[in-house]
Parts: C-alpha cells; sequence; structure tokens
C-alpha cells in the first residue's frame, strides 16, 4: 500500500518536477471528491486532461501500481511521495481503459510514460476524469501555473 513517508529536510529545485498530463491545471480544492479537495492525503494540484498518457514528473522509483491501474505512487530521488490519481471513482472499472507500462519498484525517469489511459471512456465510465497529483508525504507545493499545459512543462510548482 501507499506509505505516507515524512521527510521535512528535503530540497526540490524548481525544475525537479514536470507536467505528467496535458491539460489543465485546477486548483486541487476544486476536485469533486472531499478525499482530494479537502487534502486528506495530501497537498496537490489536478488536471483537466487533454490526452491518454501519464509520465513521470520526476526521476525516482515506482512504490505502488494500483491493482486498478487507475493510480500510481512514486517517491522521487528527493524522497517526495506522489500519487497520480486519474479520475474519480475510476477504481471501478477494475482497470478497464488502462495499460500500466511500469510496475512496483521499478526505477524511472522524469518524462518516462508510465501509465496510458483512454481518456474518452472515462469521460463516459467515471464520474470525473479529472487527474489529482498529491504529495502524500505532507509536503506542501505551490502552484505558480494554473489552466492549459503541456506534459512536460517545467517550472509548474514551488515547493514550500
Amino acid at each position: 500500500m501507499f506509505s505516507l513517508f515524512k521527510n521535512k529536510n528535503k530540497v526540490a529545485a524548481v525544475d525537479e518536477f514536470i507536467m505528467p498530463i496535458e491539460g489543465e491545471i485546477i486548483d486541487i480544492t476544486k476536485v469533486e471528491d472531499p478525499v482530494f479537495s479537502e487534502k486528506m492525503m495530501g497537498d496537490g494540484f489536478a488536471i483537466i486532461p487533454a490526452a491518454g498518457s501519464v509520465v513521470s514528473p520526476v526521476d525516482g522509483e515506482i512504490i505502488n501500481v494500483f491493482p486498478t491501474k487507475h493510480a500510481i505512487g512514486i517517491k522521487s530521488v528527493k524522497e517526495y511521495e506522489i500519487l497520480i490519481h486519474v479520475g474519480i471513482d475510476t477504481v471501478q472499472l477494475k482497470g478497464e481503459g488502462f495499460t500500466a507500462l511500469v510496475k512496483d519498484g521499478e526505477k524511472i525517469k522524469k518524462g518516462q510514460e508510465l501509465l496510458q489511459f483512454d481518456l474518452e471512456f472515462i469521460k463516459k465510465s467515471a464520474t470525473s476524469s479529472v487527474v489529482p497529483v498529491v504529495f502524500t508525504d505532507s509536503t506542501k507545493v505551490t502552484v505558480k501555473k494554473f489552466g492549459k499545459t503541456a506534459q512536460r512543462e517545467r517550472d509548474i510548482l514551488s515547493f514550500d
């Protein structure tokens, strides 16, 4: 299961994190699920996806590919823990519409494709296609750019 590792001594460069999905960045408080919008799992942001591809936002390791492939947990080389959760109520799809390209314990590079998903299927079958990106280790972030953003774009976050 995904851990809640805490490390207050982390320092991240602004360009360490890249945009994992093409789409529109929105405030996490606007996500239609209180687990995310009330930051119960941690701080972060959300993406209204424009395409069905997820790349790694950091260099690191895969902590967890959920059995239903709708979510991936990553630990960065700086020990940030990041959850990328594709859609709301997508666990109920039981993996349909998702293709995981990595496995638990795999070392990954920033920009490496991790997951593909059928965006149109998710829009029709799930509560929402929005993708929360959450720092589950108590890391605080400030979103520097909202709105349309390209996959792999840099300088979208600052670490508080």
